[in-house]
């Protein structure tokens, strides 16, 4: 039995989000690069190293799950590595695994290429910004992987493969906690960035990281070929997602996960964890 999660945005984001005041605050920190990149600044300096041992309190992280040494600025702590062997990948070749330390939520994408988040409809095309790769999604699944700031902020290839097309899409900086699902269609208005994959196993697949509040920095190592379980980029500062597509027939999904999402509840997994096998 997984952990399964309803999500409790905070006092912050409930403020933000939910009085006049905080959109009023809000409109500028989403809306423009300026902000962002002034957080990116001063976490990427050595001023910000006091704010790690507040953060490892507060989040609770279990440091003995990562490398040993020493950090530079909270960034530098913020895409720490985990020590060899804290994470297990599953090489077997018909299982479909977690790319990340996660909150899963997953969705059918129908006829009309279209998935529905809580009250918010999403069409894949608007999603993607490429109609022809959206339409080999139909009848498939987005599994929507939600990373909150204290998850491990690496993410990793589920197969092995080739890289067909990788891509950025300019947006907003909005959180991608579920507080804000009703309000704005995040997955679709966000800073993203796309890559298409061939993969071994389970045929195309598309990646889709979501830049989200403070987050401006998706990082994608630049490869053309990968290995399942091989790094694929990692997040600066924020809790962020990142969204896989899989095409109808390729993947059965564990029903824990399946059962969970239609009741509106996330699924904790870990990088590497079985999320479904090959049909």
């Amino acid at each position: 039995m997984r952990k399964k999660i309803k999500d409790n945005p905070g006092i912050g984001l409930s403020f933000l989000y939910n009085t006049k005041i905080g959109r009023i605050i809000l409109k500028p920190l989403v809306s423009t690069k300026t902000v962002s990149n002034i957080s990116f600044f001063v976490l990427n300096s050595k001023i910000s190293c006091p704010l790690i041992k507040h953060f490892i309190k507060k989040h609770d992280i279990n440091m003995n799950d990562y490398e040993l040494k020493k950090y530079k600025s909270f960034n530098d702590f913020f895409i720490r590595k985990i020590k060899p062997g804290k994470r297990k990948i599953i090489k077997k070749e018909d299982i479909f695994i977690a790319p990340c330390d996660s909150k899963l939520t997953v969705y059918e994408i129908d006829s009309k290429l279209t998935f529905k988040v809580k009250n918010s409809l999403y069409d894949v095309s608007s999603l993607v910004k490429d109609e022809k790769i959206a339409k080999k999604f139909k009848g498939g699944y987005a599994l929507v992987y939600r990373l909150s700031p204290e998850d491990y902020h690496r993410y990793y290839f589920i197969d092995d493969g080739i890289v067909l097309k990788n891509y950025k899409i300019d947006g907003f900086f909005h959180t991608v906690n579920p507080v804000v699902y009703d309000k704005f269609k995040v997955f679709k208005e966000n800073t993203r960035e796309c890559t298409y994959i061939k993969t071994k196993n389970f045929s195309e697949v598309l990646y889709v990281e979501v830049g989200a509040l403070l987050v401006g920095k998706i990082n994608n190592h630049k490869l053309l070929n990968f290995k399942k379980g091989e790094e694929k980029g990692y997040f600066m500062y924020g809790g962020s997602t990142v969204i896989i597509l899989v095409k109808k027939d390729v993947v059965k999904i564990d029903d824990e996960i399946i059962n969970n999402s239609k009741n509106e509840y996330e699924t904790y997994v870990k990088l590497g964890d079985k999320i479904g096998v090959k049909i």
